[in-house]
Protein backbone atom coordinates (compact mmCIF):
# COMPACT_ATOMS: atom_id res chain seq x y z
CA UNK A 1 0.00 0.00 0.00
CA UNK A 2 1.20 3.51 -0.79
CA UNK A 3 0.44 6.82 0.88
CA UNK A 4 -0.23 10.14 -0.80
CA UNK A 5 -1.70 13.54 0.11
CA UNK A 6 -4.71 12.68 -2.03
CA UNK A 7 -5.40 9.56 0.04
CA UNK A 8 -5.19 11.67 3.19
CA UNK A 9 -7.74 14.14 1.80
CA UNK A 10 -10.10 11.29 0.95
CA UNK A 11 -9.82 9.92 4.49
CA UNK A 12 -10.43 13.36 6.00
CA UNK A 13 -13.56 13.67 3.88
CA UNK A 14 -14.82 10.32 5.21
CA UNK A 15 -14.21 11.33 8.81
CA UNK A 16 -15.88 14.71 8.23
CA UNK A 17 -19.13 12.80 7.75
CA UNK A 18 -18.93 12.01 11.49
CA UNK A 19 -17.86 15.37 12.89
CA UNK A 20 -18.69 17.94 10.25
CA UNK A 21 -16.15 20.25 8.62
CA UNK A 22 -13.20 20.90 10.97
CA UNK A 23 -12.60 24.44 12.21
CA UNK A 24 -8.84 23.90 12.60
CA UNK A 25 -6.32 21.13 12.29
CA UNK A 26 -4.23 20.99 15.47
CA UNK A 27 -1.46 18.50 14.76
CA UNK A 28 0.33 16.75 17.62
CA UNK A 29 3.82 17.23 16.12
CA UNK A 30 6.78 15.39 17.67
CA UNK A 31 9.06 15.68 14.67
CA UNK A 32 9.12 11.90 14.27
CA UNK A 33 8.41 10.10 11.02
CA UNK A 34 4.64 9.71 11.47
CA UNK A 35 3.70 13.26 12.49
CA UNK A 36 6.16 14.78 10.00
CA UNK A 37 4.54 12.92 7.10
CA UNK A 38 1.06 13.88 8.31
CA UNK A 39 1.95 17.57 8.67
CA UNK A 40 3.74 17.66 5.31
CA UNK A 41 0.77 16.07 3.51
CA UNK A 42 -1.57 18.60 5.09
CA UNK A 43 0.73 21.44 4.07
CA UNK A 44 0.93 20.45 0.40
CA UNK A 45 -2.87 20.10 0.18
CA UNK A 46 -3.79 23.28 2.06
CA UNK A 47 -5.47 24.79 -0.99
CA UNK A 48 -7.71 21.73 -1.35
CA UNK A 49 -8.77 21.34 2.31
CA UNK A 50 -8.65 25.06 3.23
CA UNK A 51 -8.46 24.37 6.98
CA UNK A 52 -6.21 26.54 9.22
CA UNK A 53 -3.38 24.52 10.80
CA UNK A 54 -1.50 24.64 14.08
CA UNK A 55 1.42 22.33 14.84
CA UNK A 56 1.99 21.72 18.57
CA UNK A 57 5.18 20.26 20.04
CA UNK A 58 4.87 18.95 23.59
CA UNK A 59 8.18 18.77 25.46
CA UNK A 60 7.96 16.12 28.18
CA UNK A 61 11.46 16.94 29.45
CA UNK A 62 12.36 13.24 29.52
CA UNK A 63 15.18 13.38 26.95
CA UNK A 64 18.35 15.49 26.91
CA UNK A 65 17.68 16.68 23.34
CA UNK A 66 13.99 17.53 23.81
CA UNK A 67 14.57 21.29 23.55
CA UNK A 68 16.52 20.86 20.31
CA UNK A 69 13.72 18.68 18.95
CA UNK A 70 11.31 21.51 19.66
CA UNK A 71 13.47 23.89 17.63
CA UNK A 72 13.53 21.40 14.76
CA UNK A 73 9.73 21.16 14.84
CA UNK A 74 9.41 24.94 14.87
CA UNK A 75 11.75 25.26 11.86
CA UNK A 76 9.77 22.65 9.91
CA UNK A 77 6.47 24.38 10.65
CA UNK A 78 7.80 27.82 9.73
CA UNK A 79 9.31 26.46 6.48
CA UNK A 80 5.86 25.18 5.51
CA UNK A 81 3.99 28.32 6.63
CA UNK A 82 2.19 26.54 9.47
CA UNK A 83 1.45 28.18 12.82
CA UNK A 84 3.48 26.60 15.64
CA UNK A 85 3.21 26.32 19.41
CA UNK A 86 5.41 24.57 21.96
CA UNK A 87 4.32 23.46 25.42
CA UNK A 88 6.40 21.93 28.21
CA UNK A 89 4.79 19.51 30.65
CA UNK A 90 5.83 17.89 33.90
CA UNK A 91 5.55 14.10 33.88
CA UNK A 92 5.05 12.38 37.22
CA UNK A 93 6.82 9.00 37.08
CA UNK A 94 5.29 8.08 40.47
CA UNK A 95 1.69 8.53 39.27
CA UNK A 96 1.01 4.78 39.37
CA UNK A 97 0.21 4.73 35.64
CA UNK A 98 3.76 4.02 34.36
CA UNK A 99 6.05 6.48 32.58
CA UNK A 100 4.56 6.07 29.11
CA UNK A 101 1.01 6.45 30.35
CA UNK A 102 1.90 9.40 32.59
CA UNK A 103 3.58 11.17 29.65
CA UNK A 104 0.57 10.54 27.43
CA UNK A 105 -1.80 11.85 30.12
CA UNK A 106 0.25 15.04 30.54
CA UNK A 107 0.47 15.52 26.76
CA UNK A 108 -3.25 15.19 26.16
CA UNK A 109 -4.06 17.48 29.07
CA UNK A 110 -2.18 20.23 27.22
CA UNK A 111 -3.55 19.42 23.78
CA UNK A 112 -7.19 19.21 24.85
CA UNK A 113 -6.97 22.70 26.36
CA UNK A 114 -6.06 24.07 22.91
CA UNK A 115 -9.20 22.68 21.31
CA UNK A 116 -12.03 25.01 20.42
CA UNK A 117 -15.46 23.98 19.16
CA UNK A 118 -15.12 22.04 15.91
CA UNK A 119 -11.32 21.72 16.05
CA UNK A 120 -9.66 18.45 15.11
CA UNK A 121 -6.67 17.25 17.11
CA UNK A 122 -4.82 15.16 14.54
CA UNK A 123 -2.65 12.31 15.74
CA UNK A 124 -0.44 10.31 13.35
CA UNK A 125 -1.13 6.82 14.71
CA UNK A 126 -0.87 4.33 11.84
CA UNK A 127 -1.73 0.69 11.09
CA UNK A 128 1.32 -0.70 12.91
CA UNK A 129 0.47 1.37 16.00
CA UNK A 130 -3.01 -0.12 15.90
CA UNK A 131 -1.59 -3.65 15.76
CA UNK A 132 0.69 -2.93 18.73
CA UNK A 133 -2.20 -1.50 20.74
CA UNK A 134 -4.45 -4.48 20.06
CA UNK A 135 -1.70 -6.93 21.06
CA UNK A 136 -0.93 -4.95 24.22
CA UNK A 137 -4.59 -4.97 25.20
CA UNK A 138 -4.80 -8.68 24.43
CA UNK A 139 -1.91 -9.32 26.84
CA UNK A 140 -3.73 -7.23 29.46
CA UNK A 141 -6.81 -9.43 29.16
CA UNK A 142 -8.96 -6.68 27.64
CA UNK A 143 -12.48 -7.22 26.34
CA UNK A 144 -13.97 -6.04 23.03
CA UNK A 145 -13.47 -2.33 23.78
CA UNK A 146 -9.76 -2.86 24.38
CA UNK A 147 -9.38 -5.18 21.40
CA UNK A 148 -11.00 -2.50 19.23
CA UNK A 149 -7.75 -0.61 19.74
CA UNK A 150 -7.41 3.00 18.71
CA UNK A 151 -10.50 4.79 17.43
CA UNK A 152 -10.26 6.74 14.17
CA UNK A 153 -12.39 9.60 15.53
CA UNK A 154 -13.95 10.47 18.87
CA UNK A 155 -15.01 13.52 20.82
CA UNK A 156 -12.33 15.25 22.86
CA UNK A 157 -13.10 18.31 24.98
CA UNK A 158 -14.71 20.90 22.67
CA UNK A 159 -13.42 19.23 19.51
CA UNK A 160 -12.47 15.88 18.05
CA UNK A 161 -9.49 13.53 18.28
CA UNK A 162 -8.89 12.23 14.76
CA UNK A 163 -6.40 9.63 13.50
CA UNK A 164 -6.56 9.61 9.69
CA UNK A 165 -3.56 7.27 9.17
CA UNK A 166 -4.86 4.17 10.95
CA UNK A 167 -5.27 2.31 7.65
CA UNK A 168 -1.74 3.23 6.50
CA UNK A 169 1.25 0.96 7.25
CA UNK A 170 4.44 2.50 8.58
CA UNK A 171 6.32 1.28 5.50
CA UNK A 172 4.14 3.54 3.32
CA UNK A 173 4.96 6.52 5.55
CA UNK A 174 8.67 5.71 5.29
CA UNK A 175 8.42 5.59 1.50
CA UNK A 176 6.66 8.97 1.49
CA UNK A 177 9.32 10.55 3.72
CA UNK A 178 12.05 9.25 1.40
CA UNK A 179 10.21 10.53 -1.67
CA UNK A 180 10.10 14.08 -0.28
CA UNK A 181 13.47 13.89 1.57
CA UNK A 182 11.83 14.73 4.88
CA UNK A 183 14.18 15.11 7.85
CA UNK A 184 12.73 13.45 10.95
CA UNK A 185 13.66 12.96 14.59
CA UNK A 186 14.45 9.55 16.05
CA UNK A 187 13.71 9.31 19.78
CA UNK A 188 16.19 6.85 21.33
CA UNK A 189 13.62 5.82 23.93
CA UNK A 190 11.73 4.09 21.09
CA UNK A 191 14.52 1.49 21.06
CA UNK A 192 14.24 0.71 24.77
CA UNK A 193 12.64 -2.73 24.91
CA UNK A 194 11.97 -2.34 28.60
CA UNK A 195 8.72 -0.75 27.40
CA UNK A 196 6.13 -3.30 26.25
CA UNK A 197 5.20 -1.40 23.10
CA UNK A 198 8.82 -1.23 21.95
CA UNK A 199 9.25 -4.96 22.58
CA UNK A 200 6.23 -5.70 20.40
CA UNK A 201 7.48 -3.31 17.72
CA UNK A 202 11.01 -4.67 17.47
CA UNK A 203 10.65 -8.32 18.47
CA UNK A 204 7.11 -9.62 18.10
CA UNK A 205 5.54 -7.91 15.08
CA UNK A 206 8.56 -8.52 12.78
CA UNK A 207 8.25 -12.24 13.52
CA UNK A 208 4.54 -12.08 12.77
CA UNK A 209 5.29 -10.39 9.46
CA UNK A 210 7.74 -13.14 8.51
CA UNK A 211 4.98 -15.69 8.86
CA UNK A 212 2.02 -13.49 7.83
CA UNK A 213 3.28 -10.57 5.70
CA UNK A 214 0.01 -8.65 6.17
CA UNK A 215 -0.27 -9.32 9.91
CA UNK A 216 -0.81 -5.65 10.84
CA UNK A 217 -3.67 -5.36 8.33
CA UNK A 218 -5.29 -8.54 9.68
CA UNK A 219 -5.03 -7.27 13.24
CA UNK A 220 -6.57 -3.94 12.19
CA UNK A 221 -9.49 -5.84 10.64
CA UNK A 222 -10.00 -7.79 13.86
CA UNK A 223 -9.93 -4.48 15.76
CA UNK A 224 -12.69 -3.14 13.52
CA UNK A 225 -14.86 -6.19 14.25
CA UNK A 226 -14.15 -5.89 17.98
CA UNK A 227 -15.17 -2.24 17.70
CA UNK A 228 -18.55 -3.25 16.30
CA UNK A 229 -19.03 -5.68 19.19
CA UNK A 230 -17.98 -3.00 21.68
CA UNK A 231 -20.53 -0.58 20.21
CA UNK A 232 -23.31 -3.14 20.69
CA UNK A 233 -22.21 -3.74 24.28
CA UNK A 234 -22.21 0.03 24.87
CA UNK A 235 -25.81 0.18 23.65
CA UNK A 236 -26.78 -2.60 26.04
CA UNK A 237 -24.90 -0.84 28.84
CA UNK A 238 -26.85 2.36 28.20
CA UNK A 239 -30.15 0.44 28.34
CA UNK A 240 -29.20 -1.25 31.63
CA UNK A 241 -27.89 1.99 33.14
CA UNK A 242 -31.24 3.72 32.58
CA UNK A 243 -32.91 0.97 34.62
CA UNK A 244 -30.50 1.41 37.53
CA UNK A 245 -31.34 4.97 38.51
CA UNK A 246 -31.45 8.58 37.36
CA UNK A 247 -27.84 9.32 38.31
CA UNK A 248 -24.90 7.67 36.56
CA UNK A 249 -22.75 7.93 39.70
CA UNK A 250 -25.32 6.12 41.88
CA UNK A 251 -26.67 2.75 40.76
CA UNK A 252 -29.28 0.52 42.37
CA UNK A 253 -27.63 -2.54 43.91
CA UNK A 254 -30.94 -4.41 43.79
CA UNK A 255 -31.13 -3.71 40.07
CA UNK A 256 -27.52 -4.76 39.55
CA UNK A 257 -28.17 -8.04 41.37
CA UNK A 258 -30.99 -8.77 38.91
CA UNK A 259 -28.46 -8.73 36.06
CA UNK A 260 -26.08 -11.56 35.30
CA UNK A 261 -22.41 -11.04 36.10
CA UNK A 262 -21.39 -10.31 32.47
CA UNK A 263 -24.05 -7.59 32.23
CA UNK A 264 -23.01 -6.22 35.62
CA UNK A 265 -19.44 -5.83 34.38
CA UNK A 266 -20.64 -4.36 31.10
CA UNK A 267 -22.90 -1.72 32.64
CA UNK A 268 -20.20 -0.78 35.17
CA UNK A 269 -17.67 -0.22 32.37
CA UNK A 270 -20.24 1.80 30.44
CA UNK A 271 -21.17 4.05 33.36
CA UNK A 272 -17.55 4.58 34.46
CA UNK A 273 -16.67 5.75 30.95
CA UNK A 274 -19.74 8.01 30.86
CA UNK A 275 -18.58 9.62 34.10
CA UNK A 276 -15.14 10.29 32.60
CA UNK A 277 -13.41 8.11 35.19
CA UNK A 278 -10.52 5.76 34.39
CA UNK A 279 -11.61 2.18 33.85
CA UNK A 280 -10.66 -0.30 36.59
CA UNK A 281 -8.52 -3.29 35.78
CA UNK A 282 -9.99 -6.76 35.58
CA UNK A 283 -9.14 -7.49 39.25
CA UNK A 284 -10.81 -4.32 40.56
CA UNK A 285 -13.86 -4.83 38.34
CA UNK A 286 -14.24 -8.39 39.62
CA UNK A 287 -14.00 -7.09 43.21
CA UNK A 288 -16.79 -4.58 42.59
CA UNK A 289 -18.99 -7.49 41.54
CA UNK A 290 -18.00 -9.95 44.26
CA UNK A 291 -17.01 -7.76 47.23
CA UNK A 292 -19.32 -4.78 46.77
CA UNK A 293 -22.49 -5.73 44.91
CA UNK A 294 -22.85 -8.95 46.91
CA UNK A 295 -21.68 -7.53 50.26
CA UNK A 296 -23.96 -7.71 53.29
CA UNK A 297 -26.30 -4.77 53.78
CA UNK A 298 -24.40 -3.13 56.67
CA UNK A 299 -20.95 -3.47 55.06
CA UNK A 300 -18.96 -0.46 53.86
CA UNK A 301 -16.53 -1.93 51.30
CA UNK A 302 -14.26 0.34 49.25
CA UNK A 303 -12.81 -0.73 45.89
CA UNK A 304 -10.08 1.62 44.69
CA UNK A 305 -8.06 1.98 41.49
CA UNK A 306 -5.95 4.89 40.16
CA UNK A 307 -8.22 7.90 39.74
CA UNK A 308 -11.49 6.44 41.02
CA UNK A 309 -13.32 4.59 43.81
CA UNK A 310 -16.47 2.47 44.17
CA UNK A 311 -18.49 2.38 47.43
CA UNK A 312 -21.94 1.35 48.61
CA UNK A 313 -24.52 2.86 50.96
CA UNK A 314 -28.20 2.07 51.54
CA UNK A 315 -28.42 -0.36 48.61
CA UNK A 316 -26.78 2.08 46.21
CA UNK A 317 -23.43 1.71 44.45
CA UNK A 318 -21.48 4.96 44.17
CA UNK A 319 -18.76 5.63 41.59
CA UNK A 320 -16.51 8.52 42.62
CA UNK A 321 -13.41 10.37 41.46
CA UNK A 322 -10.46 9.71 43.74
CA UNK A 323 -10.32 13.42 44.68
CA UNK A 324 -13.73 13.14 46.33
CA UNK A 325 -12.14 11.07 49.10
CA UNK A 326 -9.40 13.46 50.21
CA UNK A 327 -9.63 14.33 53.89
CA UNK A 328 -9.65 18.06 54.78
CA UNK A 329 -6.99 19.32 57.14
CA UNK A 330 -7.89 19.67 60.82
CA UNK A 331 -8.05 23.03 62.59
CA UNK A 332 -9.91 26.31 62.17
CA UNK A 333 -9.74 28.76 59.26
CA UNK A 334 -11.08 32.29 59.40
CA UNK A 335 -13.79 33.12 56.86
CA UNK A 336 -12.63 36.42 55.39
CA UNK A 337 -14.96 38.14 52.96
CA UNK A 338 -18.02 36.57 51.42
CA UNK A 339 -16.40 33.62 49.61
CA UNK A 340 -14.15 30.84 50.86
CA UNK A 341 -12.61 28.17 48.63
CA UNK A 342 -12.84 24.92 50.57
CA UNK A 343 -9.93 22.45 50.73
CA UNK A 344 -9.80 18.92 49.30
CA UNK A 345 -11.99 19.68 46.29
CA UNK A 346 -15.03 20.44 48.44
CA UNK A 347 -16.24 23.44 46.48
CA UNK A 348 -16.98 26.99 47.62
CA UNK A 349 -18.65 28.47 50.70
CA UNK A 350 -20.54 31.72 49.98
CA UNK A 351 -22.10 34.15 52.47
CA UNK A 352 -25.32 35.63 51.04
CA UNK A 353 -26.32 38.78 52.90
CA UNK A 354 -29.94 39.86 53.06
CA UNK A 355 -31.39 36.37 52.68
CA UNK A 356 -34.86 35.57 53.99
CA UNK A 357 -33.24 33.59 56.81
CA UNK A 358 -29.62 33.18 57.92
CA UNK A 359 -27.08 34.01 60.58
CA UNK A 360 -27.59 37.14 62.60
CA UNK A 361 -25.60 40.30 61.85
CA UNK A 362 -24.08 40.17 65.32
CA UNK A 363 -22.49 36.78 64.60
CA UNK A 364 -21.22 37.60 61.12
CA UNK A 365 -19.90 40.95 62.29
CA UNK A 366 -17.86 39.31 65.06
CA UNK A 367 -16.20 36.92 62.61
CA UNK A 368 -16.77 33.33 61.51
CA UNK A 369 -14.51 30.30 61.24
CA UNK A 370 -14.53 27.15 59.13
CA UNK A 371 -13.99 23.82 60.88
CA UNK A 372 -14.70 20.15 60.17
CA UNK A 373 -16.27 17.45 62.28
CA UNK A 374 -14.13 15.91 65.01
CA UNK A 375 -16.93 14.02 66.81
CA UNK A 376 -19.29 14.82 69.68
CA UNK A 377 -20.87 17.93 68.09
CA UNK A 378 -24.51 18.51 69.07
CA UNK A 379 -26.96 21.37 68.65
CA UNK A 380 -30.64 22.23 68.27
CA UNK A 381 -31.44 22.97 64.62
CA UNK A 382 -33.55 26.04 63.93
CA UNK A 383 -37.23 25.13 63.96
CA UNK A 384 -36.77 21.84 65.83
CA UNK A 385 -37.69 21.08 69.42
CA UNK A 386 -34.72 19.04 70.61
CA UNK A 387 -30.93 19.09 70.65
CA UNK A 388 -29.41 16.30 68.59
CA UNK A 389 -25.97 14.97 67.88
CA UNK A 390 -24.61 16.01 64.50
CA UNK A 391 -23.78 12.36 63.79
CA UNK A 392 -27.45 11.43 64.25
CA UNK A 393 -28.67 14.30 62.06
CA UNK A 394 -26.34 13.32 59.24
CA UNK A 395 -27.57 9.74 59.43
CA UNK A 396 -31.23 10.85 59.39
CA UNK A 397 -30.55 13.11 56.41
CA UNK A 398 -29.04 10.18 54.50
CA UNK A 399 -25.63 11.82 54.01
CA UNK A 400 -23.24 9.22 52.64
CA UNK A 401 -20.76 8.11 55.32
CA UNK A 402 -17.63 9.23 53.43
CA UNK A 403 -18.90 12.81 53.32
CA UNK A 404 -19.87 13.17 56.97
CA UNK A 405 -16.43 14.29 58.14
CA UNK A 406 -16.13 16.63 55.14
CA UNK A 407 -19.19 18.80 55.78
CA UNK A 408 -18.04 22.41 56.39
CA UNK A 409 -19.02 23.61 59.87
CA UNK A 410 -19.32 27.33 60.60
CA UNK A 411 -18.32 28.55 64.05
CA UNK A 412 -18.58 31.89 65.82
CA UNK A 413 -15.89 31.67 68.44
CA UNK A 414 -16.32 28.26 70.05
CA UNK A 415 -20.00 28.01 69.15
CA UNK A 416 -21.25 25.98 66.20
CA UNK A 417 -23.71 28.21 64.34
CA UNK A 418 -24.29 26.47 60.99
CA UNK A 419 -23.66 23.12 59.28
CA UNK A 420 -22.93 24.19 55.71
CA UNK A 421 -26.29 25.06 54.14
CA UNK A 422 -28.00 22.10 55.80
CA UNK A 423 -28.86 23.54 59.23
CA UNK A 424 -28.67 26.78 61.18
CA UNK A 425 -28.34 26.46 64.93
CA UNK A 426 -31.31 27.68 66.94
CA UNK A 427 -30.37 30.97 68.56
CA UNK A 428 -28.00 31.88 65.73
CA UNK A 429 -30.73 32.41 63.16
CA UNK A 430 -32.15 35.74 62.08
CA UNK A 431 -34.86 36.84 59.62
CA UNK A 432 -33.50 38.38 57.45
CA UNK A 433 -29.93 37.17 57.86
CA UNK A 434 -26.78 35.95 56.14
CA UNK A 435 -27.36 32.60 54.49
CA UNK A 436 -24.62 30.02 53.97
CA UNK A 437 -24.49 28.65 50.41
CA UNK A 438 -22.33 25.64 49.56
CA UNK A 439 -21.49 25.79 45.84
CA UNK A 440 -19.97 23.03 43.64
CA UNK A 441 -20.13 20.54 46.45
CA UNK A 442 -19.66 16.79 45.96
CA UNK A 443 -22.80 14.65 46.09
CA UNK A 444 -24.07 14.17 49.63
CA UNK A 445 -26.72 11.50 48.99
Amino acid sequence: MTFSPELLLARIAELSDVSGTPGRFIVAFSGGLDSTVLLHALAVTREQHGVPMLAVYVDHGLQRDSTAWGEHCKSFAVAHAIDFASRRVAVDPQSGFGLESAARKARYAVLRNLLEAGDWLLSAHHQDDQAETVLLNLMRGSGPAGLAGISAIRKLAAGWLVRPLLETPRSALEAYANQYSLETISDPSNLNQQFDRNYLRHEVLPRFELRWPDAARRIRRSAELAGEAAALLAELGAVDARQLGERADRLSLAGLRDLGVPRQRNVLRHVILQLGLPLPGAVQLAKIVTDLIEAREDAQPLIAWPGARARRYRDQLYLLPADDLEAPAAGAQAICGDRLLLPAGLGLLVLEHGAKRGLSEALTGAGLELRFRVGGEKFKPYGQAHTKKLKKLLQEEGIVPWMRDRIPLVYAGDELVAVADLWIVDGAASEPGTAIRWRNRPALH
